[in-house]
């Protein structure tokens, strides 16, 4: 078979819940408070993946107007009972102190592509929940259980009830039934059955640097459970220099042939600083099952960077130039923040992408923001913006984006007069002011008050650089300094330790502080991958 190099989704795609159903693969990663809610990637060959939807569309399924950074859709679990599609998924409201708002719903289709049903409210007793079908046809829901004082731990267990579809409901007893391993903080559970065994797959020791999915066993769904032999099937964390760090969160597939294999995170730090730009990904592992009825990973439990897949990647996918245009809408490609109501951030008539100026970008409630994912370590991207503000508190244009803490934004603008700037906003690593770095506040770069403004930014490994381009002109011209792109990055957002969980994106926004949601138009995106010597594809 072909050997694929990991990731198999780059860019921000954590916490991934794998299926397979027939011959079709499907993978659902966590998207926070992106809109809209879920990726769902699809495959033939666990090589090839395409996003094809995200079900969470709509304010009766998903509404994130004021979720802090990297809150909303946590660790989705994705499954299927022989009848229809079953996606299950926590909308987090608080994160940070001794609380988590952590409520958890169920939504199903009879096919992957919808129609999805509005939820079914479950709990809120925690998060990462899963949704088992036992082979007795009883349904039992699983999630990682909070304990806001400590006593002994924040990270409780893992509690096991019975759901019952046709009221909606838990039922019977709910159970601790694992509390994991001296690693702590055990989340991200899933329920298999296997050969009168019931496993279950967990994730313990944080998402960051000694993350690690562990995997234990029982006879009875309700335990007790042991722990593997080995007790961490993936882990990186006693190898500072493998080639994919962070690895943990994972989920189980068999292929119709009977070859096992287990996706998980990862993340892939540049710099000597260790900082994850591309966010969590997600990887695969080819696993077996031993004669002890234990799983094991291949040349695990460090894990590899190729992996042996039946399909061969096309890598060509990967590296060509995107360049999108509205005239069908918003690609696929492409999300906003938080708002189930689009239609007050932006549309796509005539074939312009239109934002309207709502809030200050890093806004928790309404923000005019869309932008698509950074999945390559170097790249390029550029637009063209016509906007023709009347002041200092109505600006837009092109970012690299992470949260309210780290972003770089170069917008156009006006100063107090009316004379039409640029000027680069840039959060630095701001948690938990959220300030601007004010000595770029004061470098403006005046241009003429009429006629469109061409915007870019290259992204070689950790630099970035700012360019525009006026009407007419033909040279791209710099705008301010070379800047640490590695700031747009999990370890720079807010909470650096285990609190910041999404990834760089690149993109459009659009702010009107004086409150008349003025309008910025963008004619066209492209997203230019650029391979460059800086880059880690290769460890």
């Amino acid at each position: 078979m072909p050997q694929v190099r990991n990731p198999i989704l780059p860019g921000f795609n954590p916490d991934p819940s794998i299926l397979r159903v027939g011959d079709d693969y499907y993978i659902a990663t966590s998207t926070f408070e992106w809109y809209p809610g879920v990726q769902i990637h699809h495959s033939k060959d666990l090589a090839n993946w395409e996003l094809i939807i995200r079900p969470l569309t709509r304010k009766a399924q998903l509404d994130m107007r004021g979720d802090p950074d990297s809150c909303g859709i946590w660790a989705p679990c994705l499954t299927h009972d022989g009848d229809k599609f079953w996606l299950v998924y926590t909308d987090v409201k608080r994160k940070d102190g001794s609380f988590k708002d952590t409520h958890n719903y169920i939504v199903n289709a009879p096919s992957i592509t919808g129609p999805w049903s509005d939820p079914v409210y479950v709990n809120s007793s925690g998060f990462d929940p899963s949704l088992f079908h036992d082979p007795s046809g009883r349904k039992y829901f699983v999630n990682m259980l909070w304990d806001h004082r400590r006593r002994p731990q924040l990270f409780e267990g893992i509690a096991l009830q019975e759901w019952d579809p046709s009221t909606g409901k838990l039922v019977g007893p709910r159970k601790n039934v694992y509390e994991g391993t001296e690693l702590a903080l055990v989340e991200g559970p899933h329920l298999y059955h296997r050969n009168g065994w019931y496993y279950l797959l967990t994730a313990e020791g944080g998402t960051g640097y000694d993350h690690a999915c562990t995997l234990a066993r029982s006879r009875d769904i309700w335990g007790p459970y042991e722990t593997h032999p080995d007790k961490y099937i993936i882990t990186s964390k006693d190898h500072p220099h493998a080639a994919l760090q962070r690895a943990g969160h994972g989920d189980i597939v068999e292929t119709p042939d009977g070859k096992v294999y287990v996706v998980h995170l990862s993340g892939r730090p540049t710099t000597q600083r260790r900082r994850c730009v591309l966010g969590r990904e997600t990887s695969i592992q080819e696993a077996y099952w031993g004669d002890d009825d234990w799983l094991y990973i291949k040349n695990g439990p460090v894990p590899s960077l190729y992996v042996e897949l039946p399909g061969a990647r096309n890598e060509d996918a990967y590296w060509d130039e995107k360049s999108y245009t509205f005239k069908d809408g918003l690609p696929i490609d492409f999300q906003w923040l938080r708002s189930p109501e689009s239609e007050r951030l932006f549309n796509t008539d005539n074939g312009v992408l239109t934002l309207f100026g709502r809030e200050s970008i890093g806004s928790w409630f309404e923000s005019s923001l869309v932008a698509r994912r950074q999945t390559h370590f170097s790249y390029d991207a550029e637009t063209t913006i016509d906007f023709s503000p009347i002041d200092e508190r109505e600006f837009a244009g092109l970012t690299a984006f992470y949260c309210r803490y780290n972003f770089f934004y170069l917008t156009v603008t006006a100063h107090s007069d009316g004379q039409r700037e640029l000027l680069i906003q840039a959060s630095e690593a701001s948690w938990p002011v959220g300030s601007l770095n004010a000595q770029l506040l004061y470098e403006p770069t005046k241009i003429p008050n009429e006629g469109k403004v061409g915007l870019k930014v290259t992204v070689r490994g950790k630099d970035l650089q700012f360019w525009y381009k006026l009407e007419g002109g033909s040279e791209w011209e710099k705008v301010g300094p070379v800047l640490d792109g590695s700031i747009v990055s999990d370890e720079c957002g807010g909470h650096q330790a285990h609190g910041s969980f999404t990834g760089a994106f690149v993109g459009v926004a659009a702010s009107d502080l004086n409150g008349t949601a003025r309008e910025a138009r963008f004619e066209g995106f492209v997203y230019r991958p650029v391979k460059d010597v800086s880059d880690r594809y290769d460890v």
